[in-house]
């Protein structure tokens, strides 16, 4: 493979901790994201799991497409699979995304997938639901609730918007107001 590529769609957008050559806005088509993984780890535990974003089936998501310098990838990798498959809720696989300023070409990148079958999986959880996941949600790398308003703000200012997304926002705002 003569160009790495990684697609970002949650923290990895705010947070990549990765040496990358290039930042581009893309867009991945025949997956979404979503909040459809319970977090036992990073945003949570077993005992009070939080949510995470996972890749879902259908649709189409925007994020961004981080270009990795080919000396440079085998660290990477190493990284990546450290901090995203820390119980293996994911599958790793390679997909066509767009690059959506520039050139706007086709390059294929890694992405983290949401395993289905794996007992992490959340699936479409009802807003209240989600709701008590993130409120409840503490983990190594922090609160669920800093996760998705760092992720809401990030997406607000790359101009993308998430509508499921910005009214579980808006509900936790409201609870993390009311309880301080």
């Amino acid at each position: 493979m003569s160009e790495f590529w990684v697609f970002a769609y949650g923290s990895l957008m705010w947070r990549p901790d990765i040496a990358f050559a290039e930042r581009r806005q893309a867009l991945l088509h025949g997956h979404h994201r979503r909040l459809c993984v319970y977090s036992h780890v990073h945003r949570g535990t077993s005992e009070m799991p939080g949510l995470v974003m996972g890749l879902d089936r259908g649709g189409a998501c925007r994020g961004i497409a981080y270009r990795i310098e080919e000396a440079q990838w085998p660290d990477t990798l190493d990284y990546l699979r450290a901090r995203e498959q820390v119980t293996s809720v994911y599958v790793e696989s390679h997909r066509p995304v767009r690059l959506l300023d520039g050139d706007r070409r086709t390059v294929t990148a890694m992405v983290y997938e949401a395993d289905r079958q794996h007992r992490q999986y959340a699936g479409r959880l009802g807003v209240e639901e989600q709701l008590r996941h993130v409120l409840q949600g503490v983990g190594v790398s922090g609160r669920c609730v800093d996760y998705v308003q760092q992720t809401l703000l990030h997406l607000e200012e790359m101009g993308i918007r998430d509508e499921a997304l910005e009214a579980l926002g808006k509900l936790v705002r409201s609870e993390v107001v009311s309880s301080e």
